[in-house]
């Protein structure tokens, strides 16, 4: 293992420092770069400033036969995304001025475009932020961090620990939302990523006054953290929300319904395959600085004894964590022993909210007391405002254009064109065309937005092709999953963007490569597993 020089005149980075202080998007000046890097990033940001005004007016001139707010909400959208890709201005920013955009071209009135900032899921973003806030804070996140280094070999290796923490993912987020899941987990990915960056410095692997975000293991985690909950969500019914969408609508079309164990029998072998896929893409394209973890058990000793016993602040956020994952976890396990169509179901998923349980947990660490005498609390309100606000925005405006390209009708002409173009007849064509929407779809909108999108299009293509729906509507619904791409695709891709280590250029590229082995895989095993468990008539 090669050794940095040390220099003196250098201050060593405070790496808690670095990680409780993250945000989304920092400018040039607030990145230490290199020359060749720093060249880049000046390209790649200034261009975004032609290209996308550009684009946006070209597309608005084209004569295209859409609807007017279908061909100015194309022409935004287009324009959006090139600010997000190439982050001319901060990546909430470009979101603000799609708004903007959205509005005074009359795509929308304003109260219409700007109400799905009410979504459940943006409430789900300023809670779980605020947790993780008080968990960075009191230090609960690096004693979880300590518990998963500590697990028997794993913590030699950084591989190792991306794919055990991987795998922890997975199995949370088939019964706990995709989004709850990440955001349960980003302040113990924060804590060992800060664990690894720590044991770096010290043995000399980085200089002193490194910028302990822009290492690719953290890239490497923060992406496995995202990107595994995408992949366990698909293992139940209840995983994620888009599961509910498409059987809905599946068993509507074909009056077939998929059995709670049937649908894990068929997604165990698919989610199996993608994890394995998933591990080689983020290890490949992010490849860790250090392999070996040298001296982790020490290292991880001294941490203990410095963090001594659980302060009260760290008994009041463990209480109040506890608590909200007790009840993002209570619906699924109500699923479990009643069934995802019990009555008893639907009280309980309704009324225990992902994004009203989020707030009420974080509502905790304001009225749990550390000092009574001084009516000092879990959490001041000054640690509150330090989250990334900048995510919520962001996500916000996802929302939005994914509400849009639904009510606008734009996806279902988008997916119907198509199809009239491709002239598909065959389930296996169908199959790889409901993939592929799903997933570019899924890009710009939200998983749940692309499944109650993307599969009502694919139900009737498939009947006027006189092809059975079920194969395709399913494997829309798996892709919509997807998207791996934009912060904006998941909510779980938001969150770990949100946490300042996950480069868009290195989501970008990761993404890309990711939602084509999925698809692939998809494509190919899941007909397979439909036709051995004899569903889907």
């Amino acid at each position: 293992m090669s050794t940095v020089e040390r220099d003196p005149r250098r201050t060593p980075t405070d790496v808690d420092k670095a990680f409780l202080g993250s945000a989304t998007y920092r400018s040039l000046g607030e990145q230490r770069l290199s020359p060749r890097e720093e060249r880049f990033e000046k390209a790649r940001r200034t261009s975004g400033l032609v290209l996308a005004p550009l684009a946006t007016v070209v597309m608005l001139l084209i004569p295209f036969d859409l609807p007017a707010a279908q061909h100015k909400l194309a022409a935004v959208l287009l324009g959006v995304v090139i600010l997000w890709i190439t982050e001319a201005v901060p990546i909430p920013v470009g979101g603000f001025l799609g708004i903007a955009a959205i509005v005074l071209l009359d795509v929308v009135p304003a109260d219409d475009a700007l109400a799905p900032f009410g979504s459940s899921t943006v409430f789900t973003f300023i809670g779980a932020f605020i947790l993780a806030q008080a968990m960075l804070k009191h230090g609960l996140a690096k004693r979880f961090a300590m518990f998963v280094l500590n697990l028997p070999g794993v913590g030699r290796s950084t591989v190792r620990v991306i794919i055990a923490f991987g795998l922890i993912t997975c199995l949370l987020s088939a019964f706990v939302s995709n989004t709850a899941t990440v955001a349960m987990l980003l302040p113990t990915a924060i804590g060992i990523l800060s664990v690894i960056a720590k044991l770096m410095q010290s043995q000399g692997v980085v200089e002193q006054d490194f910028d302990p975000l822009r290492l690719r293991v953290g890239v490497a985690l923060m992406l496995m953290l995202a990107y595994g909950a995408s992949v366990g969500g698909l293992l139940t019914p209840v995983g994620s929300p888009p599961n509910l969408i498409g059987r809905g609508l599946i068993e509507e079309a074909t009056g077939e319904t998929i059995p709670f164990l049937d649908w894990m029998l068929l997604a165990i072998p698919v989610c199996a395959l993608m994890f394995v896929a998933l591990a080689v893409v983020l290890l490949l394209l992010n490849k860790p600085e250090i392999k070996r973890l040298e001296g982790v058990e020490q290292w991880v000793d001294a941490e203990k004894r410095e963090l001594g016993r659980f302060s009260r602040a760290e008994k009041n956020t463990l209480l109040a964590f506890t608590i909200t994952v007790a009840l993002w976890i209570l619906p699924g396990i109500v699923a479990l022993v009643a069934g995802a169509e019990s009555s008893a179901y639907e009280t309980v998923s309704a009324r225990l909210d992902e994004g009203v349980v989020a707030v009420l947990g974080a509502s905790l660490l304001f009225l749990l007391p550390t000092d009574w005498e001084k009516r000092e609390f879990t959490l001041r309100w000054s640690d509150a405002t330090k989250i990334d606000w900048g995510t919520i925005v962001l996500f916000g405006t996802g929302i939005i254009f994914g509400s849009l390209l639904a009510d606008t009708g734009l996806a279902e002409t988008i997916g119907n064109g198509a199809y009239d173009w491709l002239g598909l007849t065959s389930t296996f064509l169908l199959t790889a065309f409901a993939v592929v929407l799903a997933i570019l779809v899924s890009e710009t909108t939200s998983n749940t937005a692309s499944a109650a999108v993307v599969v009502p299009i694919i139900i009737p293509i498939a009947q006027a092709a006189d092809v059975n729906p079920f194969v395709p509507a399913l494997a829309a619904t798996f892709a919509a999953s997807f998207g791996f791409m934009l912060p904006v695709s998941t909510p779980q891709n938001a969150i770990v963007y949100g946490s300042g280590v996950v480069p868009i250029t290195r989501m970008i590229r990761s993404g890309f490569s990711f939602d084509v082995l999925g698809a692939i895989l998809i494509i190919t095993i899941l007909p397979v597993m439909v036709s051995l468990l004899d569903l889907g008539g």
